[in-house]
């Protein structure tokens, strides 16, 4: 009996299309199951069917790969328009709903949040924070200042909640161990880290309040 003959490399047709969206789209369910580490271009090229040559043609390495991955997550960022509720309340909301896309792909986000050029001036993340704090009546050369150590508040949480450490700092006795036979604490339950975030969101805005507060007994 004849063995049935694959087509060559390159000339099936593929789930996901060799485009250079198709490749950033392919590299996020590689990286969502493996992490970023794992992705290679060769990988990515098997993955998608395609010599791993050809993906040169969209795309010049693989830093450019994760950058439009990247770019691809956070476009998927939505924040709505609430202007019908009060500042703090859509500074909470913004910060959940960007907790919910790490979640959602926390090998990569875990990898974003250790860049500095994560943050874009036209990510609709930070379009969001400017406009909350612009409407908190912060004065407007400190909102990029107070933007900033926002980001750098919640980025910080969610990377210590995305690797773990988080949840091991949350067992950690208040004085040292009695023995080298102590057992370990089990680790939070989510109600316990849900309820530690939002206590940092509490805090968050207690800060921007304070700050608003300060600059207005500068007028």
């Amino acid at each position: 009996m004849a063995t049935e003959r694959k087509p060559p490399r390159g000339t099936r047709k593929r789930d996901v299309p060799l485009t250079k969206d198709g490749i950033h789209a392919m590299a996020l369910q590689l990286i969502d199951a493996d992490g970023v580490e794992a992705l290679t271009m060769r990988k990515l090229a098997t993955a998608l069917d395609a010599n791993p040559m050809s993906l040169y043609h969209h795309v010049p390495n693989k830093d450019a790969v994760l950058r439009g991955v990247a770019h691809r997550v956070g476009s998927q960022f939505s924040a709505e328009d609430r202007g019908d509720i009060p500042w703090q309340d859509r500074l909470r909301e913004l910060a959940r709903d960007f907790r919910e896309l790490s979640h959602r792909h926390p090998k990569l986000m875990g990898y974003s949040f250790t860049r500095p050029d994560y943050v874009q001036p036209e990510d609709p993340f930070w379009q969001a924070l400017i406009d909350i704090l612009a409407t908190a009546k912060l004065p407007e050369e400190e909102i990029p200042r107070v933007a900033a150590t926002l980001v750098g508040v919640f980025t910080g949480l969610l990377l210590s909640e995305l690797n773990g450490a988080l949840q091991r700092w949350a067992t950690l006795p208040p004085a040292p161990s009695s023995g080298p036979d102590e057992e370990e604490a089990p680790p939070p339950s989510k109600d316990v880290i849900d309820t530690m975030f939002d206590s940092t969101l509490d805090a968050a805005v207690a800060g921007v309040e304070n700050h608003v507060a300060r600059a207005r007994e500068r007028v």
